[in-house]
């Protein structure tokens, strides 16, 4: 199915561990290009999610953001810094012995020492866990997001094919009359020299330049790459180099069409193949 590389997706879960949230946001680029922002704790799983970001999408710029709160419910361990709490009260039985009186610290002035108390730090394997968890959630909105808007601009496509279809059969239709017309003008002009002229060489003379007017092949090769167009639609695979490749043999064979005819209905015709041709390309840059 025909993706877009512009998405947004947003997925968030509390457990125990505390609050998780994702934020995906894509747009087009030639390659995949993952931009993370983690928090400092979970570092440690920039190479996982750039792996795992690699195996679901195959082009965009993807700025993705990862915020962890652990919240006042997450539980926290306290563990008591034993060797420092005998360091205090070893100096403080030292100031007792020195001034003779009493200087032994209270337990709640202990605690307030900093140091002191520490927080045994939080199951990180179980938070980068649940994280890798919530990206898959995450980026299985952000193909949904991706699918939904890559078949919009596939029908957009197709459509601009029809009316490139119409604007080539235009052309196929007044080419003929365009000839029979140059033919005309160039035999009339070249009437007063038949005495002179060889009737041969001047029947030569007038093939060669309806020849160099014929655009049979371009027609030809323009409703072949429009047909490629729309097979290429329909594959279930990144397509979206290819289409632009496609765009640009179209605008070859255009150019090549209007620069062979003088023709005013051939040239505004042209024109308007040319903006359907530019306004499919402008789409396709979104394609995967």
């Amino acid at each position: 199915m025909i993706k877009s590389m512009t998405a947004f997706a947003r997925e968030s879960s509390q457990s125990a561990l505390g609050e998780l949230t994702w934020e995906l946001r894509t747009v087009n680029h030639r390659y995949l290009e993952p931009m993370l922002r983690l928090p400092e704790e979970l570092r440690a799983l920039d190479t996982r999610i750039r792996a795992r970001l690699g195996e679901r999408l195959h082009r965009g710029k993807v700025d993705c953001a990862l915020r962890f709160n652990p919240g006042a419910g997450a539980p926290v361990a306290l563990e008591l810094n034993r060797p420092l709490v005998e360091q205090l009260l070893a100096a403080g039985d030292a100031l007792a012995g020195l001034s003779g009186r009493d200087t032994r610290p209270t337990p709640f002035e202990l605690l307030r020492w900093p140091g002191v108390i520490r927080e045994q730090e939080r199951d990180l394997d179980q938070i980068g866990a649940a994280a890798m968890a919530l990206l898959d959630q995450a980026i299985d909105g952000l193909i949904a997001t991706r699918e939904r808007e890559g078949a919009r601009l596939a029908q957009l496509v197709r459509e601009r094919c029809d009316r490139l279809e119409v604007c080539v059969e235009r052309v196929r239709t007044r080419m003929p009359e365009v000839i029979a017309e140059t033919r005309a003008r160039l035999a009339e002009r070249l009437a007063e020299l038949r005495e002179e002229l060889d009737e041969g060489r001047l029947e030569q003379e007038i093939v060669l330049v309806a020849t160099k007017l014929d655009v049979d092949e371009e027609m030809d090769r323009l409703t072949a790459h429009i047909a490629e167009v729309r097979s290429v639609l329909e594959r279930d695979e990144p397509i979206g180099r290819r289409l632009d490749f496609l765009m640009q043999e179209l605008n070859r064979e255009t150019n090549t069409i209007g620069s062979k005819s003088s023709d005013v209905e051939i040239t505004r015709t042209v024109v308007d193949m040319k903006v359907l041709i530019e306004q499919m390309r402008e789409q396709i840059q979104n394609i995967e």
